[in-house]
């Protein structure tokens, strides 16, 4: 019999000496892919001894002030014969009377890896600290973020081609005059005009995801991840990846500690000015009437702006105090302040303010002030109403608020902390556990196995009494996706083929089997995009070369602005393709004629190369799909022709087909082990009997007794010859 000791904040706790306390460990449950951090809890019973009354404070005892917390978990810890075993913690679940007397405490045991969720809670991406992350946000920096030598190691943010609005057009045809249609969005340079190229604030920058990683680290100095996976920055697979950062849909807004910049509506005429108001400076002046039978009794405030964008505008009354105000507007306003509340008044002076982050244009008479009046006529004549108006008689520009910060934690996508950390071990099938420095070691689950090479052989350990060879097909079928399918070429994708765009429903060689359960789902929670590559669309040109360019766009299927999920991609830096004409991609500034033909670009892929060469293979694809940047190129026959790097082929596969094996079984054993092997085993060791060998799927033990129930899975791929 071995000896079992349980402490709590360093307490020794009484444990029942019949006591049997059983802790199950499992490594990816083929009856629960999903699962990913994994480690034990057990749920036992302590007897309500004096020692054991005085850790838990007499927790029955409601009276009691300032007592035991049962709300929080407590550090615990687990030896064997005096050894250090396991540290986790534990949670108070409740107490047992009888005859009206403490009996026993019912506490739960967690290993370390289950308190990764307690340390991160609700907490959002946006909490994490991104210092000196942030950048300007401007033409001149769009323009140099876009257009990088090459992606290095230090480039954390970069901008690329992703439109959150625009779909962009690639056009050689001569467009000598300014025309929107043709040309707003043409990347296309045209010699001599300034005309085309897309808005520079189009776009938006993308932060590399392994610098989240980097920043929950520094956030939560509990939470320290192993250089296996996520910090090694030789794994392309993993550190070549980018999150866009597109938290609302269309334009970037200023971050909030940014001052609003007002402009003033300064050129305002009289129109019709009939009673006691005066206009200086686009200030209007309302004075009290000399007459008791006429005062003023409103102003109201006509806003018909030329251009769509967005803007924001204010009514101050005296100089100082805001009395009507709009924000986010990008249609007419039509603005009515009257007495209620004390919004109007005479003897008061009156001036419109407007501020819009992108630029907004007022053609002449775009802007409208009336005065409105009331006129008491004799009894039993009705009141004449009168008004004097005043109007801008020439455009008015107001610009764009000036330079403000793009400011990371304002900008990054909504998503909960361990909900982008599930995200990334759905998505790559990794493995976690805690070493005993308390390192969380990150493993893709074919690199955890292949970590060991220790074989423990249990023949004389084995109670030959029982066992059982199982059925180890849990599912018919498995679909893996990406939660967000939300974009225009993505739901075109799913309406064309009926699947899901990069998703995978998998099967054995085609076969859907008799499974006991139905099947399983995987879901990413991240948007996966189809990207798009463009062709010139001079009808003139009869050559269907593509240009080089491709791009993100970010609409619904609506082709309205769309937000959805936290989008995950690879930039490729692609210098300026002159097989079509020999020009670059342009961008433009939106406040002066200036332009920016670029020499490199960034665009947006799904795989980490234009080519299928031996990296360039690896994609974030569950199925192989054509590769946007080839077009409609034709495939090879030769797999070499391929993106087949798949994030099945290279971190499912083995696994799920091995589970599919007509050749798996799941065998249940039990063994009585004793201290040296169980105190070292690992979840990643095989296990051997006989002939053969047996990868862990879960093992339940009695510590006190060294009773182990195995569930083992038989190793198709190591043979017996």
């Amino acid at each position: 019999m071995r000896r079992l000791q349980l402490y709590i904040d360093g307490q020794r706790v009484d444990l029942f000496k019949d006591e049997s306390v059983q802790l199950t460990q499992t490594i990816k449950n083929v009856k629960d892919l999903a699962k990913v951090f994994t480690e034990f809890t057990q749920t036992f019973s302590v007897p309500a001894s004096s020692v054991n009354n005085k850790i838990f404070q007499h927790y029955y005892n409601f009276n009691i002030s300032n007592g035991f917390d049962a709300r929080k978990k407590t550090d615990a810890r687990l030896e064997l014969n005096d050894l250090p075993f396991k540290d986790g913690k534990i949670a108070l679940d409740g107490v047992e009377l009888k005859n009206n007397l403490a009996h026993t405490y019912r506490i739960t045991f967690f290993g370390n890896t289950v308190n990764l969720k307690d340390i991160l809670g609700e907490a959002q991406l946006s909490s994490l600290a991104f210092n000196g992350l942030n950048k300007s946000y401007k033409f001149t920096d769009i323009r140099d973020a876009l257009s990088p030598l090459a992606i290095f190691d230090a480039d954390k943010i970069i901008a690329p081609l992703i439109t959150h609005t625009n779909r962009l057009i690639y056009d050689s045809s001569s467009h000598p005059i300014y025309d929107p249609e043709a040309t707003t969005n043409n990347l296309y340079a045209h010699t001599g005009t300034t005309h085309n190229g897309v808005a520079w604030n189009q776009f938006k920058y993308a932060i590399r995801v392994s610098q989240i990683i980097t920043e929950i680290q520094f956030r939560y100095p509990d939470i320290q991840f192993s250089d296996d996976f996520f910090n090694d920055t030789s794994n392309e697979k993993f550190y070549d990846l980018f999150m866009w950062l597109h938290r609302k849909s269309g334009h970037v807004e200023p971050a909030t500690q940014v001052e609003v910049i007002y402009s003033k509506l300064q050129d305002l005429v009289s129109t019709n000015t009939q009673l006691v108001s005066s206009v200086s400076g686009g200030v209007v002046f309302v004075s009290a009437s000399q007459l008791e039978n006429e005062f003023a009794s409103s102003i109201r405030v006509k806003l018909n702006p030329t251009t769509s964008n967005l803007y924001s505008y204010q009514v101050i009354r005296d100089g100082g105090e805001i009395i009507a105000q709009g924000n986010d507007v990008s249609n007419n306003i039509n603005v009515n302040i009257t007495t209620a509340n004390n919004a109007f008044r005479n003897n008061s002076s009156y001036l419109v303010q407007i501020s819009s982050p992108l630029g907004i244009v007022f053609n002449a008479g775009d802007i409208e002030i009336e005065i409105n009046y009331t006129i008491l006529n004799p009894f039993p004549a009705a009141p004449t109403i009168a008004k004097d108006t005043y109007e801008n008689n020439a455009t008015v520009t107001i610009v764009s608020n000036p330079d403000f910060e793009f400011n990371i934690v304002e900008q990054i996508p909504k998503m909960k902390i361990i909900d982008f950390l599930s995200g990334l071990f759905n998505l790559f099938n990794l493995t976690a556990y805690v070493d005993n420095v308390g390192t969380i070691v990150v493993r893709t689950l074919d690199s955890y196995y292949a970590a060991s090479t220790t074989v423990y052989n249990i023949d004389k350990y084995l109670d030959t009494t029982k066992s059982t060879s199982d059925v180890a097909l849990p599912f018919s079928k498995i679909n893996f996706s990406y939660k967000g399918l939300g974009t225009f070429l993505a739901k075109q994708f799913n309406q064309l083929t009926n699947s899901g765009w990069g998703s995978l429903s998998y099967t054995l060689d085609g076969d859907i089997f008799d499974a006991p359960s139905e099947d399983y789902k995987i879901e990413v929670p991240f948007e996966h995009m189809q990207f798009e590559r463009l062709y010139d669309a001079n009808t003139t040109l009869t050559s269907t070369t593509p240009t080089g360019i491709q791009y993100g766009y970010s609409v619904n299927e609506n082709q309205q602005s769309y937000i959805g999920e936290p989008l995950l991609f690879y930039p490729i830096v692609v210098p300026a393709i002159s097989t079509v004409g020999g020009q670059k991609p342009r961008i433009r500034d939106t406040q002066s004629p200036a332009v920016a033909d670029l020499d490199q670009f960034i665009i947006p892929s799904n795989s980490i190369g234009t080519t299928p060469t031996t990296s360039g293979k690896i994609n974030i694809h569950f199925q192989n799909e054509l590769n946007e940047f080839l077009a409609n190129q034709p495939s090879g026959t030769d797999n070499a022709d391929e993106f087949t790097d798949t994030l099945f082929e290279t971190e499912y596969k083995e696994y799920i087909q091995d589970v599919f094996s007509l050749r798996r079984r799941l065998l249940k054993v039990t063994a009585y082990l004793p201290m040296k092997v169980y105190y070292n085993l690992q979840l990643n060791d095989l296990i051997e009997l006989g002939q053969d060998r047996y990868k862990i799927n879960s093992m339940k033990t009695d510590l006190t007794t060294g009773k182990t129930e195995f569930e083992l899975l038989n190793t198709i791929l190591w043979l017996r010859i």
